[in-house]
């Protein structure tokens, strides 16, 4: 434990007696301190004892250090002889190893001749056994050394073919005979052997054949019976890539270029296998049926792909990408090349099919919309006019959209996008998409929602019509849910095939011409029903209001709040906002209901500005006024509700008392109105030709 001063004094004191309480002894001041300095000359002595043990060590210390110094310098003098006598050693090494190396490159340069000669001599031997006709050789009888005569017969058939014909051409014959069937036994036993299961042995009569002609042979039988039993299932293009791994694996135990046997599969599979198979998939709807051509096209050239991407992972030479490439358009370039064609011509025929079906389950007749100079100049007196041209067609509130065709239309649409993309050349693919979404804004948009327009422009009635049905509105919500759903596929499924192309501006502006034609005609429409909305509440008003109702003959007896005319009106107006509400989105929603607010702030002015005003009739007048109010708020349009606010100001003056009319005229809601709108409704009042009235507002 470390030493602690205190507690070692404490320790001391507590055993000493008189040092303390021990035992109730007393506390004795002098025998403490005389045991404290006799302990301290005790410490004194045992610390002297210790130095010069410390001193004794120190000495006998250095002394060893001088000791292993004196070693260590010997250890380096005898470390350095060593060093010198290896360097002596190295160079008689390399001396002696350099005069090996010469002797042994005299007696390479004197054995290799004589071997020569000596395989000169034996193949001049063997030569003489043709020529003789007759083979008495072991090497060529027999048949373990099948190897040494390959390489012997493969030597003499390059000899023989240096040789003049005339001279030797029963021996040369007779050389390519033994060097075919010698060629024929090696391709035979590595047949065996394959099918034994034997890697080595292929491996080494795939070395002696390597030399000889046959051996593109021998790969080809190698090629063709790894492929037997490997496409039993109906998933050729699996199976394919299962061979290939497998394959992958034992080339390389058994050729020397495992990279070109491999290429050479991959190349027989894909121009013998996959090519029929996709021809036997093409060629039976090709035809016949458009749709399921081109399904089984996007489906075969897709797993075509797939399977070419699995192939990346082997060695197959230097640019495997390219050959892989070429494989796939070997198969695929008689049905790519006129690809865009039949999804056009497919496309078309859908399309027109899914509409067709569409009106004949409405059983409608889809009438022509008239196109030329006649068509033309109706279509803008019709802009500039706001005019109804030709009569009008009642459509019992059908609508002629249909978001189970759009659905269809879009999905037949994204589908071709997706062919587009991995059919299409990469040079052609903003190209082919161009003329897909063309198709698309031919079907969807001109011949589904312009039609639908047209047809929805041409049910609108005219303004004056009594108990008239409105189902524009209904033409507008769906149309405006259609929109959304082409412009999401716009970008989702064309944008980014065209999005680095030069069509892109191309297609960005046909969206916008296409969608500007219609938004013309929806705002035609829009305001054509907000008219007709208008003459149904004149209607009413016509109808329901009476010259009595803010002339009554009794004044001291109305019993009404309101009249029955402005009942019905709101009532009228509150359905026709709900139903506003529910048609549209966004700033579109404010928009229309401030037009419509506005002309119906107009209608109730002008309808008031017929009628005199009694007081009571004037207060009925009011209380008419508050009620279109608060029809007004439903609008949450403020400059609306501003209107309607003013209105009911004005109104004030049928029944304010002649001495107050100054004062109201030049309150805060009338005090910026014309003079002659006051004078206007101040003139509606029964008593207005009064002098007193007159001179008063005068």
């Amino acid at each position: 434990e470390p030493f602690v001063a205190d507690e070692y004094i404490e320790r001391l004191a507590w055993r000493t007696p008189g040092g303390g309480s021990r035992g109730g002894e007393a506390f004795d001041p002098k025998r403490l301190l005389e045991e404290f300095v006799n302990h301290i000359q005790e410490l004194q002595v045992m610390d002297e004892r210790i130095q010069r043990k410390v001193e004794k060590l120190e000495q006998q210390c250095q002394k060893e250090a001088k000791e292993f110094a004196r070693k260590v310098q010997e250890l380096q003098k005898s470390n350095q002889v060593a060093f010198q006598h290896f360097q002596e050693l190295d160079e008689h090494i390399s001396y002696v190893a350099t005069k090996v190396c010469h002797l042994g490159d005299q007696l390479e340069g004197v054995n290799t001749p004589r071997q020569r000669a000596v395989e000169a001599q034996k193949l001049m031997k063997y030569f003489n056994e043709f020529l003789d006709g007759e083979l008495k050789s072991d090497v060529f009888t027999n048949s373990e050394k099948i190897k040494e005569a390959a390489d012997i017969i493969q030597k003499l058939h390059l000899i023989a073919q240096e040789l003049p014909f005339d001279r030797f051409s029963e021996v040369k014959s007779k050389i390519a005979s033994k060097y075919h069937d010698l060629e024929c036994q090696l391709i035979q036993e590595f047949t065996s052997a394959q099918r034994r299961g034997e890697i080595s042995r292929m491996r080494e009569v795939a070395a002696v054949l390597l030399h000889f002609k046959g051996y593109s042979h021998c790969v080809d039988v190698y090629i063709k019976q790894c492929q037997e039993g490997a496409f039993l299932r109906n998933d050729v293009f699996e199976d394919a890539a299962i061979l290939c791994q497998r394959v992958n694996k034992q080339v390389g135990e058994v050729f020397s270029n495992p990279e070109t046997v491999l290429a050479k599969l991959i190349q027989n599979i894909f121009e013998v296998k996959l090519q029929s198979y996709v021809k036997d998939q093409l060629e039976e709807h090709r035809k016949s049926d458009a749709e399921q051509y081109l399904k089984n096209l996007y489906d075969l050239y897709t797993r075509t792909t797939n399977l070419s991407s699995k192939l990346m992972e082997f060695n197959l030479g230097t640019d495997k990408q390219t050959f892989l490439s070429k494989l796939i358009k070997s198969i695929f370039i008689s049905y790519l090349e006129n690809y865009i064609e039949v999804e056009i011509g497919y496309l078309k025929s859908r399309s027109a099919m899914i509409l067709q079906r569409y009106y004949d389950s409405k059983n409608h007749q889809k009438r022509s919309i008239g196109t030329g100079g006649i068509q033309d100049l109706k279509e803008r007196i019709r802009q500039r006019t706001n005019l109804p041209l030709g009569p009008s067609i009642d459509t019992h509130g059908e609508t002629f959209l249909s978001q189970e065709v759009v659905v269809n239309l879009l999905q037949e649409t994204k589908q071709a996008f997706e062919r587009c993309h991995r059919l299409s050349d990469p040079s052609d693919l903003p190209k082919n998409a161009f003329r897909i979404f063309s198709m698309l804004v031919e079907f969807l948009c001109t011949e589904h929602i312009d039609y639908a327009l047209e047809t929805g422009l041409a049910g609108i009635p005219s303004s004056d019509s009594k108990n008239a049905n409105l189902y524009f509105l209904d033409v507008v919500h769906q149309a405006n849910t259609i929109f959304h759903l082409f412009d999401k596929q716009f970008n989702d499924h064309l944008m980014p095939l065209i999005s680095s192309s030069p069509k892109l501006s191309e297609c960005l502006q046909k969206k916008k011409d296409i969608i500007e034609q219609m938004e013309v005609k929806l705002d035609m429409g829009i305001d054509r029903t907000l008219n007709c909305m208008i003459g149904q509440m004149k209607h009413i008003l016509a109808a329901e209001q009476k010259k009595t109702d803010f002339k009554p003959e009794d004044e001291n007896n109305v019993l009404i709040q309101y009249t029955n005319a402005c009942v019905k009106v709101c009532g009228y107006v509150r359905k026709q906002v709900e139903k506003i509400r529910k048609s549209m989105d966004g700033k579109n929603v404010d928009t229309v209901l401030m037009e419509l607010g506005v002309r119906f702030h107009r209608l109730i002015y002008e309808h008031l500005q017929q009628y005199s005003y009694s007081c009571m009739g004037g207060m009925l007048a009011i209380c008419d006024v508050a009620e279109y109010r608060k029809c007004a708020k439903d609008f949450k349009i403020a400059l609306v509700l501003q209107l309607f606010d003013t209105l009911h100001a004005l109104c004030n003056l049928l029944v304010v008392a002649p001495d107050n009319l100054k004062q109201v005229c030049s309150g805060e809601q009338l005090a910026n109105l014309d003079k002659n709108i006051l004078h206007s409704f101040v003139q509606l009042r029964v008593d207005y030709r009064s002098a007193r009235l007159a001179r008063h507002f005068s």
